[in-house]
């Protein structure tokens, strides 16, 4: 049974998906499953390489969305703790060595995405190359 908080970050990452297609990225997965945890976004964005497979991506864009309705716990990208950094990094470390053929160079991201009720459209934060190794 999925419950509601689960369908808004599910909403949220579809428009995560969205903003960063929109931004010529292309995504290669969503909701990808490592021993280390969820992956909210992969996705590759070109740049001398195309994004195609069995080629390297000029970078390899793993993405955690945090979508929130309120500021009551503070911004959105706030709620990334040191141990889900460390889940994430090792995430990413795990689909790499998985998926040899994406090459070598990546980075982690995080889009943070608010919604308000005094607001017509969301507000969409990235941070690029928020997590480093």
């Amino acid at each position: 049974m999925t419950t509601n908080r689960q369908k808004f970050g599910r909403w949220g990452e579809a428009l995560a998906a969205e903003f960063l297609a929109g931004k010529g990225y292309k995504i290669l997965e969503r909701n990808a499953r490592t021993p280390f945890g969820e992956i909210d976004i992969i996705a590759c964005q070109e740049g001398s390489l195309p994004c195609d497979q069995g080629r390297p991506a000029a970078v390899t864009v793993f993405v955690e969305v945090k979508t929130r309705a309120t500021r009551t716990f503070g911004f959105p990208e706030e709620s990334i703790t040191a141990r889900k950094r460390q889940h994430m990094l090792s995430a990413a470390q795990s689909y790499m060595q998985a998926h040899p053929d994406l090459g070598e160079d990546w980075r982690i991201d995080v889009i943070a995405i608010e919604v308000r009720p005094s607001r017509t459209s969301p507000t969409i934060v990235h941070f690029e190359n928020a997590l480093q190794d």
